[in-house]
């Protein structure tokens, strides 16, 4: 039977073939260290939770809730934008709720899209930064980019290249999958050819408060005049360690945030109401929740790069996000990132993510995540360590038992 045509736009989901290994793996008995999916595993702060449950009780919270989202979490987030960077937004008309910061690029893309407009966006990035825009009948034109002197130039080239000229310019800083930032000077140039361009912006900020060394990440609605231009959207996932709740948020031009929030008018009646009390509570808190998960993935990520280095594999160390976008050691290159991966479940019990599954200019790399503890990241490390000297020592015996089957 012929697949139906959305359906046929989208390519085989990469990850899913790490999945099944991992499943089978774990049927045989075999302890798997999941580095792979960005799935957070610090409990949700107790403050929160205990909020939701507060609310709950009242009957009066069981019904329908806002699409759009209860005024007192929309304050929350304009207020939070305030305090973390100084942006002044409408809570009526320049912010809205989302479940999730994937719904809401996904619901952006169906409103705004129309059949054949073309996207720039990075390459490697994030599944739904491109899809989105996929399943709503766009195009999607790829740059190799980083947020350096080359960007602009790259931008250029994508707008002189497409026919039509594209609509919308998608980034994602601290990035999902390579984990680099950006600075408030290189969104000062992108809102500057945004604007010079007629070019919407649209901007994934879901790691802003994950970050280690230097400067908190800024806003791109940090740079006077960009709420002409600019949509951004931002999780509670990572930040609280709420995942599972699906809380995000979409600020910005009055204009991109009410055709959001019309489209989702028709698609969802919003969080249950209580998820969205205590997400309200938890944007009013005093930050202490924020920095307590932030110190946690610091010092796994240190853990982290220096028992991968002294197992034999640098891993560079990434500045912010809760991944590390690792080059793939030298004798396995050649194998590409899905391969790679497979060759750590099957012969280092470790999982990670294979680069190309967020785009073909990630195949050279893995993204590892910081969702297990000290104790087990350096359990990975000895495991990769004896990995690599197998290999090493018998460099013709390291195939991929998938290929065999």
């Amino acid at each position: 039977m012929e697949e139906f045509h959305k359906v046929r736009r989208l390519p085989p989901y990469v990850f899913e073939q790490v999945n099944r290994l991992k499943a089978s793996a774990r049927s045989r008995g075999a302890d798997i260290i999941d580095l792979g999916m960005g799935n957070p595993d610090l409990p949700t702060p107790k403050a929160i939770v205990d909020k939701l449950c507060e609310v709950v009780r009242d009957p009066r919270t069981h019904r329908y809730s806002s699409s759009r989202g209860i005024p007192g979490l929309r304050r929350a987030q304009a207020a939070y934008y305030q305090r973390r960077f100084g942006v002044k937004l409408n809570a009526d008309t320049q912010v809205v709720a989302t479940l999730g910061s994937k719904e809401g690029f996904a619901n952006m893309a169906q409103a705004i899209t129309a059949p054949g407009d073309v996207v720039l966006c990075p390459n490697p990035t994030y599944p739904i930064h491109a899809f989105g825009f996929i399943m709503s009948g766009g195009v999607i034109r790829s740059l190799q980019v980083e947020p350096d002197d080359g960007f602009i130039p790259a931008v250029e080239r994508g707008i002189r290249h497409s026919i039509p000229k594209p609509l919308a310019l998608i980034l994602n800083y601290p990035s999902n999958p390579t984990a680099l930032v950006a600075s408030l000077d290189f969104y000062k140039d992108v809102v500057a050819f945004a604007k010079k361009n007629d070019i919407i912006i649209l901007s994934d900020l879901a790691y802003s408060e994950i970050y280690f060394d230097g400067n908190p990440p800024p806003s791109v609605l940090q740079v006077p005049g960009a709420i002409d231009v600019c949509v951004e959207f931002t999780s509670m996932s990572k930040t609280f360690s709420m995942p599972g709740w699906r809380m995000g948020f979409a600020v910005g031009n009055e204009r991109l945030i009410s055709a959001l929030t019309r489209v989702k008018s028709y698609l969802d009646y919003g969080a249950f109401t209580p998820i969205q009390v205590a997400a309200a509570h938890a944007l009013n808190g005093d930050g202490a929740d924020i920095a307590e998960v932030r110190e946690v993935y610091h010092k796994r990520r240190d853990v982290m790069v220096d028992a991968f280095t002294r197992a034999g594999w640098t891993i560079p160390a990434p500045a912010a996000s809760m991944f590390a976008w690792a080059p793939i050691p030298e004798p396995f290159r050649h194998l590409g990132s899905l391969e790679f991966s497979k060759l750590l479940i099957e012969h280092a019990d470790v999982a990670v993510a294979p680069g190309v599954g967020f785009g073909e200019h990630g195949d050279d790399h893995v993204r590892i995540a910081l969702v297990e503890n000290e104790h087990r990241i350096r359990q990975a490390a000895r495991n990769i360590k004896r990995f690599l000297a197998s290999s090493a020592k018998q460099p013709n015996n390291v195939v991929p038992l998938s290929a065999h089957r």
